[in-house]
């Protein structure tokens, strides 16, 4: 391994302890690949799975894991309408396990999500029966104030242009600490404990993904 991998394990190694003082699970996979068998030897066959917003879920890979192995989707893609969207939330929440990734992590194991419409950080909270977080190294920052920093000056405006909405971050690059209609950071959102000891799975992925 070069330095800058050995140290990258380092790193998370020491997050990983952090996160089981917190009563949360981690986990350190050098690739995507390493990553994938991770989720799968997690994850039961047949389990129900669903998914927040994630740009890492689908570079990951873990996505395509999912759909071609023997387990049930619940894709909100498919709800079409307000009524079968509201009926697809109360499908979620009742999930086996859920899938996001995290806006930012801090050195000491805390999780920093900020949300527009607030169900994916609603399901990180409470509700699936277990959670899987998955995050790029590249979302590893000191403490809270920078994971915070880091959502708007870096995570957001690309978001904004992805999910084509009417942001000034979106339009300039540059958050406006705006209260648009389409604003994304609605929610804030601190995990520094699991309240039930193991329900919150980390896996730190040695790459950059997601924003």
């Amino acid at each position: 391994m070069t330095p800058l991998q050995i140290s990258m394990e380092q790193t998370a190694q020491s997050v990983i302890k952090n996160l089981k003082k917190r009563d949360m699970e981690g986990y350190y996979c050098a690739t995507k690949e390493d990553a994938v068998a991770r989720v799968l030897s997690l994850v039961e066959e047949g389990a129900s799975c669903t998914w927040g917003g994630s740009v890492t879920f689908t570079e990951s890979g873990v996505y395509d894991a999912l759909k071609a192995g023997g387990y049930r989707l619940l894709d909100r893609a498919e709800a079409k309408t307000p009524e079968e969207q509201r009926a697809f939330y109360g499908q979620a929440v009742m999930a086996d396990y859920f899938f996001m990734s995290t806006n930012a992590i801090t050195l000491d194991g805390q999780m920093v999500n900020i949300d527009g419409n607030g169900n994916r950080v609603a399901c990180l909270i409470a509700g699936p029966q277990n959670v899987i977080v998955l995050a790029g190294m590249n979302k590893l920052v000191p403490d809270v104030e920078a994971g915070i920093a880091r959502v708007h000056t870096y995570a957001a405006p690309p978001n904004g242009v992805r999910l084509n909405l009417s942001t000034p971050c979106a339009k300039t690059g540059v958050c406006a600490d705006c209260l648009s209609p389409d604003c994304m950071c609605a929610q804030v959102v601190i995990t520094r404990k699991s309240r039930k000891p193991g329900r919150i799975k980390v896996i730190l992925i040695g790459e950059s993904l997601g924003y």
